[in-house]
Order: C-alpha cells, then structure tokens, then sequence
C-alpha cells in the first residue's frame, strides 16, 4: 500500500473541502446581505404583494437556472438573482410586521440566526455524518407538500400552524445534512451547497415569524 499516496490523497480532499466550505459560508453572507436589501427596498416603498402564480414562476425559475448554471460563472448571477428575488417577495410581509410588532421581526430574525449557528456549529465541531437524513428529509418533503396542497383548500389556523413548525424541523435537518454533505466531501458545489442553505434559512424565518405573529394574537 501506497501510504504517501494516500496522504497526498486525503491532504488534497481536505484541502477542496475547506475551500468548498469558505465558498459556501462567504456566498451566504452575501446573498442574505443582498436578499435583506431587497426586501427592505420592497418594505420601504410599499411593494405590493406579488401573486401566486409570479411568485411560484419566479423562484421554482430562477432556482432551476441556479442549478442548471452552477458549474459556471452564470450560477453566481443566477444565485443573487434568485436570493434577491426571494428577499423582495418578503417586503410587504416585513413592511406590515416592522409597522404593527417589531419585536416579532427581531425575535424571528435572532432567532434564525440561533437556530442556524446552533445546528451548522454541531456538525462542523463533531464531525458527525448526517447522511442517515436523507431519506427522512424526502418523506418530509412529501408531507409538507401534502399539507401546503391541503392548507390551500382548507383555511385552518391549526394546519397553518402545523405548516410552519414542519418547515421548521424539515429545513433545520435540511441544514444538518447540508453541512454533513459538505465536510464529508458529498457536495462539492458551493452554489448549491448555498442556495440549500439559503432556502432553509428563509424557511425558518418565515415560519418563525408566522409562529410568533400567531401565538401573540397578531396574524
């Protein structure tokens, strides 16, 4: 056995591993950056709320060119394009919050930030490999996609409510195994390795907030 060569091999993925990671966490940075500005330039001229159907169009679009894109220069375009797009849909929710119960707004966004420095630090500090979610993730999916269809036609508070706490469990497994994905060498694309991160993020802030505007009486 060739134990120089192995070496060398495990010196270099550990190498494109860290710089997948730094990649990933910088481009994060960024596009939450740009996503608040959009939405906080969407909340302070009063953009009205998009509809369905532009909204669906819109993000299930930008997030196939995200993917079809992300092994070229365009994925960067196309990844700030999507981000932005999301932050702006957020403004007149966040224009409405900010006006009627701030401390809701800062509540939700420290805790996102909690939830998510929480979960990314575990795995990164023991190293756990969280592969063994991936098949829990995709039965999540299928029942939240179940529930959102069957929220549309039934307007219950209680299954509002029960939406919003799956999104947030499904999407902090979703970071678990994101950054298991990463530090264990299984995605080496830090665009998508970002946008994954990026849509947990806002699926738990949104669903945190609908929580807390919920619970205090302010729906």
């Amino acid at each position: 056995m060739d134990y120089n060569s192995a070496a060398v091999k495990t010196g270099t993925q550990t190498v494109e591993i860290n710089k997948v990671l730094k990649n990933t966490y910088s481009l994060l940075a960024m596009t939450l950056i740009f996503s608040a500005f959009t939405a906080w330039y969407a909340a302070t001229n009063f953009v009205q709320p998009m509809g369905l159907v532009v909204t669906l169009i819109g993000v299930y679009g930008l997030m196939f060119a995200v993917y079809k894109t992300a092994n070229s220069i365009w994925g960067l375009f196309f990844v700030f394009a999507f981000t932005g797009f999301l932050g702006y849909s957020l403004g007149p929710l966040l224009a409405m919050v900010s006006a009627t119960a701030p401390d809701i707004l800062f509540t939700a966004l420290g805790g996102t930030g909690l939830i998510f420095f929480a979960l990314s630090g575990y795995v990164l500090v023991t190293r756990k490999d969280m592969s063994f979610l991936s098949g829990m993730l995709t039965a999540g999916m299928v029942v939240l996609v179940i529930a959102m269809i069957a929220g549309f036609f039934l307007h219950l508070q209680a299954l509002q409510l029960a939406i919003s706490a799956g999104f947030m469990l499904f999407s902090s497994a979703l970071i678990l195994y994101q950054t298991s994905e990463i530090i264990h060498g299984g995605e080496t694309n830090y665009i998508r390795a970002t946008v994954t991160l990026f849509v947990s993020l806002y699926n738990i802030f949104v669903s945190l907030l609908n929580l807390l505007m919920s619970f205090s009486g302010n729906d």
